[in-house]
């Protein structure tokens, strides 16, 4: 047999290792390969995919928008009076680089402290706490032992050393005692309140050290000492003042306080700075990105050390825009004389324990534009007792009442278009009765039998005439002592139909805090007849004016403004800047209602004023002008401010009108809650309101025609302010209890 001869070079040992190390190196040659291409794949992912966004970060950390008290826009009225200002103050920044030590701070603060007076009244106990920390380190880490922390941590196996710190730093402020604390002498508080604030501010942004009450000796010698004081610097601030009492131009915080600190994340996203002045309320809040300004923005060029050898601006910074208001500021100041003439004489009149607030609103029912709105209240001093007025203008859309026959235009429209009643349809006038209740009747009719058709219910404010139109809405008409069953949504169809005029729903003014009223609760179906007469839901003042507008203008529900024009900075000072923006009217719905049907119901209301039976007749009979309105007298059960009064009867007095009648400039609302506990009185100051202010408003538009004043502000020069009454951002100001 023929023996099988084995290959040799498989037993070639140098032969095997040759084929080991070729595997190897094809292995190691493929893994560079490998690599080289992530490498090369990744790079050209970085910079075509993400190489944009790469920039932008490295420019956010080269760039720093800087704190450089930008002016706040100025705010104006209609025909260019100055009503909200900036006036240039001293003031006192620091800037802390980004190689900056606390020790360097301190040293720093102490010479600032020196040479300025430092209010210290923000210091808190927490800060006293990190300061006597701060001065005495040794003593502060021996009043915690290795071996109590070593048993913490053996009591809590595993924990992270930063909450063992945490505890540790615990531990030390609880047994530092009051009297260490009183060890502080009052340099070294002051030395902290400048401290704190230099902590408070970001790595290469100016922080604002003191800028209120700054005298100038105290800037001058900061002046002269800044070479010795790395990071400090002198510049001007801007205070904002306000040159009208009108308290819904708002208010805006103060450096010391800087941003609430409910909205200090929202700001601090949009790159404020924590001491920034902000709008803390109403106008000033709600346009506070547009007041605000744009800050400059520095590029800082940095050695290999991290440190900033040169600044260049990148962006030089704006000022904030200014803002034409719609507010008449004369108008505005008489409807607050008048409004607070008429609350004081119905409060001496007797039975008016609860009488406190009066408003009035008066807007283009055209436009939205909001030409003045008042509020007054009476406040009472806890401690004096002597009684004293204060502005209220935002309870005309924070506050809501029962507003009474004023609503009468709305029931009337609304029958009209649910197909309860048409033009020119008659009703008898009589008590309503239903069964176990008491006769619901008109004011002038409380037993008789009258006959009317809808102009004349407008007229004489019947009662029974709406009765009968939520009875109808129902689906179902009036006999004596009967049972009321409604349809389900007879309720809700009622409320759709004031909806539509504004009444029950926000009216969208462009300020904060709008309240749109309470509904109230059917526990019986005769509740349906008090909504369809206004003594069931309610309304704030703002709405009521929102709704006879919509009538007055042909049926457009149209938003109520604040806010006519944005322009651009004045070049000058002495004329308005370049429009920006012209706000236009805002149209929210249109009424179900046709043309014709709105027209018959103003007939209705120029009745009110001009017909024997008016109920504003006495008040508007005579006018030089043509007008139309309603009166309103709601019977109410008091539920304000006195708790110990509640469920107390009380009358509201109210008022809606437009004119001129044939093409309305104005529409106006005037709401006097809880007038009087006396039933028998008849009081018409709410009329009274209503026709003085309409009066003073073709007054001003003679004078302003006669002195060459337009609301076209195209060339328009700045006009000084209308009062000589001036508020600083940091005073105190007297506001109302809710």
């Amino acid at each position: 047999m023929r023996k099988v001869q084995k290959n040799k070079n498989n037993q070639n040992p140098k032969a095997k290792q040759r084929a080991k190390l070729t595997f190897r190196m094809n292995v190691l040659f493929f893994s560079i390969f490998v690599l080289f291409s992530t490498l090369i794949f990744r790079l050209g992912y970085l910079q075509i995919v993400k190489g944009e966004e790469y920039v932008r970060k490295i420019e956010q950390k080269e760039e720093v928008r800087v704190n450089t008290s930008v002016p706040r826009g100025r705010i104006y009225d209609r025909y260019g009076r100055i009503l909200v200002d900036n006036q240039p103050e001293n003031a006192i920044t620091y800037t802390r680089m980004q190689t900056t030590t606390q020790k360097e701070m301190l040293e720093i603060a102490i010479e600032l402290a020196k040479l300025i007076e430092q209010p210290t009244d923000r210091v808190t106990q927490r800060d006293k706490l990190d300061f006597w920390i701060l001065l005495k380190n040794k003593e502060a880490l021996a009043k915690v032992t290795e071996a109590e922390m070593k048993e913490y941590r053996a009591q809590n196996e595993g924990i992270e050393e930063k909450l063992v710190n945490a505890e540790m730093d615990r531990r030390i402020r609880e047994r530092i005692t009051d009297e260490e604390l009183a060890q502080l002498t009052d340099f070294d508080l002051e030395v902290l309140a400048i401290y704190r604030e230099m902590m408070s501010g970001y790595n290469l942004s100016p922080q604002i050290i003191k800028s209120e009450n700054v005298t100038d000796d105290e800037f001058a010698r900061v002046s002269e000492r800044l070479a010795d004081l790395p990071g400090v610097n002198t510049t001007t601030d801007w205070k904002r003042v306000r040159l009208s009492p009108f308290a819904l131009l708002g208010r805006t915080t103060v450096p010391s306080k800087g941003i609430p600190k409910n909205k200090l994340d929202f700001y601090l996203a949009r790159e404020y700075s924590r001491n920034d002045r902000v709008g803390e309320s109403y106008f000033e809040a709600q346009y506070e990105e547009i007041l605000q300004g744009e800050k400059s923005v520095v590029k800082n060029l940095t050695n290999k050390k991290g440190q900033v050898v040169e600044t260049q601006t990148t962006y030089p910074g704006e000022p904030g825009k200014d803002l034409v208001s719609t507010i008449d500021i004369d108008l505005q100041a008489e409807a607050e004389r008048v409004v607070e003439k008429y609350l004081l004489e119905l409060k001496g009149l007797g039975s008016s324990s609860l009488l406190d607030r009066a408003f009035f609103v008066m807007m283009n029912p055209n436009t939205g534009e909001i030409l003045s709105i008042v509020g007054k209240k009476i406040e009472k001093d806890p401690e004096t007792g002597e009684s004293y007025i204060v502005d209220y203008s935002y309870g005309a859309f924070t506050t809501a009442y029962e507003v009474g026959s004023s609503i009468k235009a709305a029931t009337v429209l609304t029958g009209y278009s649910e197909g309860v009643i048409k033009p020119g349809s008659e009703m008898m006038d009589e008590p309503i009765k239903l069964l176990s209740t008491d006769p619901k009747s008109s004011i002038f009719n409380r037993s008789g039998r009258i006959w009317m058709n809808d102009l004349k219910a407008l007229e004489r404010s019947s009662n029974s005439y709406m009765f009968k139109i939520a009875l109808g809405i129902g689906g179902t008409g009036y006999s004596y002592n009967m049972g009321l069953r409604l349809r389900d949504d007879t309720l809700q169809r009622m409320r759709n139909g004031y909806s539509q005029f504004g009444l029950g729903v926000p009216t969208g003014i462009d300020l904060p805090g709008e309240f749109a009223g309470y509904q109230g609760v059917m526990d019986t179906p005769g509740k349906i007849l008090d909504l369809a007469i206004g003594q069931f839901d309610t309304y704030t003042p703002l709405q009521l004016a929102q709704y006879i507008s919509t009538v007055a203008n042909g049926g457009y529900r149209i938003q109520p403004r604040m806010l006519k024009e944005i322009r651009k900075p004045s070049a000058d000072g002495e004329t308005l800047g370049a429009l920006v923006q012209e706000v236009e009217p805002k149209i929210l719905n249109r009424i179900s209602n046709t043309d014709a049907e709105i027209e018959h119901v103003k007939k209705g209301l120029r009745q009110v004023y001009v017909g024997s039976q008016g109920t504003a007749y006495r008040s508007f009979h005579d006018a030089p002008y043509t007008a139309a309105g309603k009166t309103g007298t709601a019977e109410v059960v008091y539920y304000g401010p006195q708790t110990d009064k509640y469920r107390t009867n009380t009358t509201t007095l109210t008022h809606v009108g437009f004119a001129p009648y044939e093409n309305p400039q104005i529409a106006y609302a005037v709401v006097i809650p809880w007038v009087t506990t006396d039933f028998s009185r008849s009081l018409i100051q709410n009329n009274e309101i209503a026709r003085e202010m309409v009066d003073y408003y073709f007054e001003l538009q003679k004078k302003y025609e006669q002195n060459g004043m337009s609301e076209s502000l195209t060339t328009q020069k700045i006009l000084p302010p209308f009062s000589e009454e001036r508020l600083d951002e940091d005073e105190e100001h007297t506001t109302a209890t809710e």
